[in-house]
C-alpha cells in the first residue's frame, strides 16, 4: 500500500466521543520537480504531502481498540520508525494519549490540544494549537498544491464535504472560530488531515 522508496510519513489522529467519529490520516512526504530553473540548470525539487490513508472509525468503537489500530499502523514495515503522529488530546483525548504512550507505537508522538487561542505554545508535554491555524494550514496547502489528495483515497469525498461545511464565525470578542456549524456535520477528517499537515510543518518539511 505504501511506497518503500520514500522515507517520511506524518499521521494525524482526531479522537471523537460518543457522537463524534475518530479519524486517522496519513500523509507521505514526496519531492516533485518544479519548473526549469536556468540559474540552477535543473528542476528544483519541492516537498509535498500525498494523503495516502484516511480512515473514519465506527462510532462506539472502544478506545483500546482504537489504540490497537493506531499502533498496528505505526508498526507496519512501511511505517515503523519513519512516522510522526500528532494526536488530539483535547477533552477525552488525554487518557488516550497516555494509553498510546504505554502501547509504544513505533513512531514519534506529538500530543496536541486544539484551542481557541491565537498562538502556538508548548507546555506539560502538549502542543497547544489554535483551531483556526490548523484549518488555515489545510486550506493553504491545498491551494498551493503542497497537499495532494488522490480520488481513490477512502473517505476523500467525505473530507471534501467537511471542508465545504467549514465556516468562520466572529465571536462577540472579535475572534474567529472555525468549525462545521451545520447540524449533523462532522469535522473529524479535516482535523485528522490538519494534524498530519501540522506534524509535517513542525518537523520542518516545508521550511
Amino acid at each position: 500500500m505504501f511506497s518503500r522508496i520514500r522515507t517520511r510519513f506524518f499521521a494525524g489522529l482526531d479522537l471523537g466521543q460518543s457522537k463524534d467519529y475518530t479519524a486517522i490520516a496519513l500523509a507521505e512526504r514526496v519531492e516533485v520537480e518544479g519548473a526549469w530553473d536556468a540559474a540552477r540548470y535543473g528542476h528544483p525539487l519541492t516537498p509535498v504531502l500525498d494523503l495516502r490513508y484516511l480512515q473514519r472509525i465506527e462510532l462506539g468503537t472502544p478506545y483500546p481498540d482504537i489504540v490497537d489500530r493506531v499502533v498496528a499502523l505505526t508498526r507496519s514495515p512501511e511505517l515503523a520508525g519513519r512516522t510522526q503522529l500528532a494526536v488530539d488530546g483535547t477533552g477525552v483525548g488525554r487518557p488516550i494519549v497516555d494509553m498510546l504512550h504505554r502501547a509504544r507505537p513505533q513512531c514519534a508522538m506529538l500530543p496536541a490540544l486544539i484551542t481557541s487561542g491565537d498562538c502556538q505554545t508548548f507546555s506539560g508535554g502538549y502542543y497547544r494549537l489554535p483551531k483556526r491555524d490548523l484549518i488555515a494550514r489545510v486550506i493553504s496547502a491545498l491551494q498551493r498544491q503542497t497537499l495532494r489528495i488522490a480520488a481513490n483515497v477512502p473517505f476523500s469525498a467525505d473530507l471534501t464535504r467537511e471542508m465545504t461545511n467549514m465556516e468562520v464565525r466572529i465571536t462577540s470578542f472579535g475572534t474567529e472560530q472555525f468549525g462545521a456549524w451545520r447540524e449533523g456535520a462532522h469535522d473529524d477528517l479535516v482535523f485528522a488531515v490538519a494534524l498530519a499537515c501540522w506534524a509535517a510543518e513542525n518537523s520542518g518539511v516545508w521550511h
